[in-house]
């Protein structure tokens, strides 16, 4: 997937890897020169998405990033999406999240 971000201040592909570096669920895969950039098949059975070829956008720059990510939507789609975005939500909340004994 080829995405371009806005951004609301000026950001260099440099910030962007290290920021993306500590994100949970994201492995940087971004060294096209050693032929090593996000792709399907090695995304395929993981978890974690890859994101990579990270560089200025043409369009937005200096406040603007492109970028491919790459990811098993099978492991990782909708429904996981959504489980881990119900679960941020309520860390958030007062009390944060509990879990019973059942784990639930």
């Amino acid at each position: 997937e080829a995405i371009t971000i806005e951004t609301a201040k000026e950001v260099s592909p440099e910030e962007a890897r290290a920021a993306l570096a500590g994100a949970p669920g994201v492995e940087v895969v971004d060294d096209p020169a050693g032929k090593r950039y996000p792709m399907p098949l090695n995304a395929a059975k993981k978890y974690d998405v890859e994101v990579g070829r990270i560089r200025s956008s043409l369009i937005f720059a200096p406040r603007g990033l492109d970028l491919f990510v790459s990811g098993d939507q099978l492991l990782r789609g909708a429904a996981l999406n959504a489980v881990m975005i119900a679960e941020a939500k309520l860390k958030e909340r007062p009390g944060g999240l509990k879990r019973t004994a059942d784990g639930m």
